[in-house]
């Protein structure tokens, strides 16, 4: 099947990235959110980091954003990707209204990161065509695509994905649909573990982050990548968990709690485990 028209539907960190990826493969993007400007201002961040892309030979910003138009709501296209706040009621109010939006052959697809995709595709009347996928952030670098099949999905709505993701330089790895999938349930465990640490007063955050980075040769520390993912993100992934798995393991630090309820989101709001400029 070939995505020519799709549908991004949260204009965000994720979803920004994701118009961005899909754009610069060619295809016609619809970019929507409900909140005023949000669309907007992704136009604006994808611009920049098109401008960096094409320093290094990738195509132009304006060529890329050229194929990416603001919508007020959603619109007919052959691909949904929902990219909205980590909430089962929010999704799922999408996924009807894609459903009654979208022609009968298109297929919904969403970029949750731990929200059961059976859950979704039971929200509409095609749930054969409804699928996880996946990516990481920033979406434009990383080239993982978690796809995760619901229970209903059908074996032709994961072979379009999975062929899809390749389109878009990526490389996909095919997960159940168990609460966190593979991904969160093996990392979120990890950024708790270093809020534990931080607030057993075991070492400071640098120290945490630095350790984890020379040590286990990873890129970001925890805390940095729990800013950056959102620690109201964190929290809600972990919710996920341990309501879904009903492992105490799984339940999120308080110092993760506090810090939400204190507005210190992260990246995003400014401060959280950091302060950024």
């Amino acid at each position: 099947m070939r995505f020519e028209h799709v549908l991004v539907v949260g204009a965000g960190q994720m979803g920004g990235g994701i118009a961005q990826v899909v754009a610069a493969s060619g295809r016609r993007v619809s970019l929507h959110d409900a909140v005023p400007g949000a669309a907007e201002k992704a136009l604006e961040t994808m611009r920049t980091s098109l401008g960096k892309l094409a320093e290094k030979g990738g195509a132009p910003a304006d060529e890329v954003l050229a194929r990416v138009s603001v919508v007020d709501g959603l619109t007919p296209a052959d691909l949904l990707v929902e990219a909205v706040v980590e909430d089962v009621d929010v999704k799922a109010a999408v996924f009807r209204e894609a459903d009654a939006t979208l022609p009968p052959e298109a297929i919904l697809a969403s970029n949750t990161s731990s929200i059961p995709i059976t859950s979704l595709a039971a929200a509409t009347g095609r749930p054969e065509q409804v699928i996880g996928m996946h990516f990481f952030n920033p979406v434009p670098v990383l080239k993982l695509v978690e796809v995760v099949r619901a229970v209903q999905t059908s074996d032709e709505t994961a072979a379009a994905i999975v062929g899809l993701a390749e389109e878009l330089g990526k490389t996909p790895a095919e997960a159940r649909d168990f609460p966190g999938f593979v991904s969160n349930r093996i990392l979120m465990p990890f950024l708790n573990e270093a809020a534990y640490a931080l607030l057993e007063g075991v070492a400071e955050p640098e120290a945490i982050d630095t350790i984890a980075k020379l040590g286990f040769a990873h890129p970001l520390g925890p805390l940095a990548l729990a800013d950056l993912i959102g620690l109201d993100t964190c929290v809600a992934i972990m919710e996920v968990l341990h309501d879904g798995l009903g492992d105490p393991k799984y339940a999120p630090c308080p110092l993760l709690r506090q810090y939400v309820a204190a507005g210190r989101l992260g990246r995003k709001s400014g401060r959280g485990f950091y302060e950024y400029g």
